[in-house]
């Protein structure tokens, strides 16, 4: 276990020992404090605010900073307003509020010392308002940040509305590139849908201290392409791929641009999140082979709950049992758009299942699959489809790819006509080199060369639901500027209801 791991252990602890404390103080039965939001519930009831307080902690980005604002307001309660004592209570709650909770000289003052403070209650509000808003922005730069699982990309290891936290610290806390920006809000503003940040002022990259991103990490990342989007399709269709296609119909680049005025540019830090699993790291090689990924020579096992589509034969006596299908596989009967379990056109009664190869092996256990139906899918399609989209050079489809090198800062790359296709984006844009071809020979910022150093760490990343993730075989590296953190647990999950076998769960 790491010392970050230790460390997070030791502070969730001391914070909820002292809320224990606190609460007893206040007259709420102590044990209330262990159980996460139940806690927050009670210090609702008690401070008498109204109780969609409560609720609105459950929006997303917002309600961590309402979560924040309660807490302060609670701490208020014990007769403590000044800006030292609410800093205390946000940044250092593992300490402070052992302190408040167990300390012969604190006691629960209730709600008429909030009232008889010299500043207005209202006022009051407004201030601890700002400061949530003020602490909470702090915290989401640089230690932690809810995102929600938006695609079925990463299933079963995430599903589709898991919302996580995201750990700033696993890899060092990046400094914000455009700082001066609206707080809570990506890259759009609601409601008018205009940039949420200002590009006067621009920091370059810079990471605190940095750890290295490891193998098999699960990573949120900015979309590598996403530096230009086109409005209409944003990161659904990323605008390198609609310009491919435009091309290929006879267009130019220059006449898209004048064809269209909604093709927006996105510094780093405000392209798109994306998340997914690094299956290899600078200096590694891979490949994959009729859909098995291959490290270093290596196989690369799959990890237990990424899923894959299986071909299912039955007899057609019986149907999968609804319950099994809904708790097992976790597919959504009503969804009309329905790509975890279909009907397999022209052929009867064959299925086509996305699973896990665990649940596979339970379909094949059901008395009316045929044996040794249960097959996986083989998706050899996908030729000219995927990165680096050079045809002449790199036969390549999305179960049969590579092999590829990832290259690390100060590792060198021979330049030939054969080897630049997949690093010609890295020099160009990641990197800010002009790159010109002539006669054979290559020319990096007007000066003839023959080789090339890499100035940043670079990643391969891929999804565990492998036939249904856009993910590095369609856009090619990550570069280590564009890494957000480390998706570390599954804080809540929602399908028509709680998951709750899935709350609280760490993301291996």
């Amino acid at each position: 276990m790491s010392w970050g791991w230790i460390i997070f252990i030791l502070a969730t602890i001391g914070f909820h020992i002292g809320l224990y404390g606190m609460f007893k103080k206040a007259g709420i039965a102590p044990w209330k404090a262990f159980v996460p939001f139940y806690n927050t519930w009670e210090m609702v009831e008690k401070m008498q605010l109204k109780k969609y307080w409560f609720f609105l902690q459950f929006i997303p980005v917002v309600g961590q900073f309402i979560t924040i604002w309660i807490f302060i307001l609670f701490v208020e309660h014990f007769g403590r307003f000044s800006l030292l004592h609410h800093a205390a209570a946000v940044f250092l709650p593992f300490l402070y509020f052992p302190y408040l909770g167990f300390s012969k000289n604190e006691r629960y003052a209730g709600g008429d010392i909030v009232k008889n403070n010299r500043k207005s209650a209202t006022r009051e509000w407004v201030d601890a308002a700002v400061f949530a808003v003020v602490a909470a922005t702090i915290i989401r730069t640089f230690v932690f940040e809810a995102y929600t699982i938006p695609t079925g990309s990463m299933e079963k290891t995430l599903l589709v509305n898991d919302f996580l936290f995201v750990s700033k610290t696993g890899y060092g806390p990046r400094q914000p590139m455009t700082p001066l920006s609206f707080p809570f809000v990506h890259h759009t503003l609601p409601f008018t849908g205009g940039k949420s940040y200002l590009e006067w002022i621009k920091l370059p990259y810079k990471r605190f201290f940095e750890r290295p991103v490891l193998r098999n990490d699960v990573v949120v990342f900015n979309y590598p392409v996403g530096d230009t989007v086109i409005g209409e399709y944003q990161s659904e269709v990323n605008y390198y791929d609609y310009l491919r296609i435009y091309e290929a119909r006879g267009g130019t680049r220059e006449q898209l641009l004048a064809e269209r005025d909604d093709i927006l540019v996105r510094p780093v830090d405000k392209r798109e999140n994306f998340i997914k699993r690094c299956v290899a790291v600078p200096g590694d090689t891979l490949q994959i082979r009729d859909g098995i990924l291959y490290i270093n020579g290596r196989v690369s096992e799959a990890p237990p709950m990424a899923e894959a589509p299986y071909y299912v034969t039955t007899d057609g006596r019986t149907p999968f049992p609804d319950e099994f299908l809904t708790k097992e596989l976790n597919v959504s009967l009503d969804d009309a758009d329905q790509r975890d379990f279909v009907q397999v056109p022209d052929r009867p009664n064959t299925f086509r299942l996305n699973m896990t190869e665990e649940q596979a092996k339970k379909v094949q256990a059901f008395p009316f699959v045929v044996p040794g139906s249960v097959v996986r899918e083989l998706n050899t399609a996908g030729f000219g489809n995927t990165f680096p989209f050079d045809t002449a050079h790199y036969k390549w489809s999305e179960d049969n790819f590579g092999p590829l090198w990832v290259p690390g800062k100060g590792s060198v790359l021979v330049l030939t006509p054969q080897s630049i296709a997949p690093y010609r984006r890295i020099i160009q844009v990641y990197e800010g080199n002009s790159l010109e071809e002539r006669d054979g020979k290559f020319f990096i910022n007007g000066a003839a060369a023959d080789r090339y150093t890499f100035k940043m760490n670079y990643f391969w990343m891929m999804g565990d639901n492998r036939h249904n993730s856009q993910d590095s075989r369609f856009w090619g590296f990550v570069p280590e500027d564009h890494v957000v953190g480390k998706a570390s647990l599954i804080w809540f999950s929602w399908q028509n209801g709680p998951r709750w076998n899935r709350i609280f769960r760490s993301i291996h």
